[in-house]
């Protein structure tokens, strides 16, 4: 067999992109009002076909279901990968159980990033230049690294080499892609840190990842807390999150008074929490060194 012929039959990105003569695409510009190669653009459904050689071929029904809610109300974080193979006509490359997921959600068009047949050391630089960036949030940064990886055939040892940073970096980057996509959201609009994350990540359940970011934006824990609550958390088979819950009580309405007063001198999110045990805390927290003067001023600490 011939090495052609054995080229041809391989799967992934190589076989994808192997000729640039069967793509019509040849540079990054396109005619007026269509989607630029290059970029990130808004591709109808309808306009794109499975990649061929596309390994995985079962989607858990169940899984995919999940996905195409979420899709729904939250839309798609990570655009697929598409090259133009003919008028209005284009190939996925990597994003297939988005795609999926996007047509059972009954969407009309998906974003996506646009390849040229022939662009892959162009693509690898610009996305090696991207994350060298310093605006990038962690889940930009993560996308990067997953496309250099499905799109140019990096491992992670490769990958850690080309953008200067440790494995284990990369690793923890890459996790983060596996949250649910309203923490994904949330970490993209930094209502949450990356330290945050990170420790949600390592939750075994999304449910308990869920309810433990719903405490986070709620409560305003600290990555320590989270930590802890993480690590609680899968030790116990019964939620540590539902335990602290169900231990909490209402406050009398002495105590009411009391934390409207600590709210009024120590801002909004000074708080009072009491337990059905008798134990409490009062929290309050500080932005700035300016901020935790004040406070011990108000406390005749200083």
């Amino acid at each position: 067999m011939s090495s052609t012929k054995r080229n041809a039959l391989g799967k992934g990105l190589s076989a994808l992109l192997e000729d640039a003569k069967t793509d019509i695409t040849s540079s990054a510009s396109s005619g007026e009002g269509k989607p630029v190669a290059g970029s990130v653009s808004e591709i109808p459904v309808d306009q794109i076909v499975a990649n061929p050689f596309q390994p995985r071929t079962k989607f858990e029904k169940e899984a995919l279901a999940g996905l195409a809610e979420s899709i729904k109300s939250l839309g798609i974080i990570q655009p697929v990968t598409v090259r133009k193979i003919g008028y209005d006509k284009y190939q996925l490359i990597s994003g297939e159980r988005r795609f999926k997921a996007s047509q059972v959600a009954g969407l009309n068009s998906i974003p996506a990033y646009i390849r040229i047949a022939n662009d892959q050391g162009m693509l690898e630089m610009a996305l090696v230049e991207n994350i060298q960036r310093e605006n990038l949030d962690a889940i930009e940064i993560a996308i990067s690294y997953k496309r250099l990886m499905e799109e140019c055939g990096l491992t992670q040892e490769n990958l850690s080499q080309k953008v200067g940073k440790q494995r284990s970096t990369i690793a923890n980057y890459l996790r983060l892609l596996k949250l649910p996509a309203e923490i994904q959201l949330a970490i993209r609009e930094n209502k949450i840190t990356m330290g945050h994350a990170r420790a949600i990540v390592n939750l075994d359940r999304p449910e308990a990842q869920l309810e433990i970011f719903n405490r986070i934006v709620s409560e305003d824990l600290s990555v320590r807390e989270v930590e802890d609550l993480a690590r609680w958390q899968n030790k116990k088979p019964e939620s540590l999150v539902r335990t602290k819950k169900s231990s909490a009580v209402p406050l009398s309405e002495k105590l009411r008074k009391v934390n409207e007063s600590i709210k009024i001198s120590f801002g909004k999110k000074a708080e009072l929490r009491r337990q059905s045990n008798g134990k409490g805390k009062i929290v309050i927290p500080f932005t700035s060194d300016d901020d935790l003067e004040r406070i011990l001023t108000l406390l005749d600490i200083l």
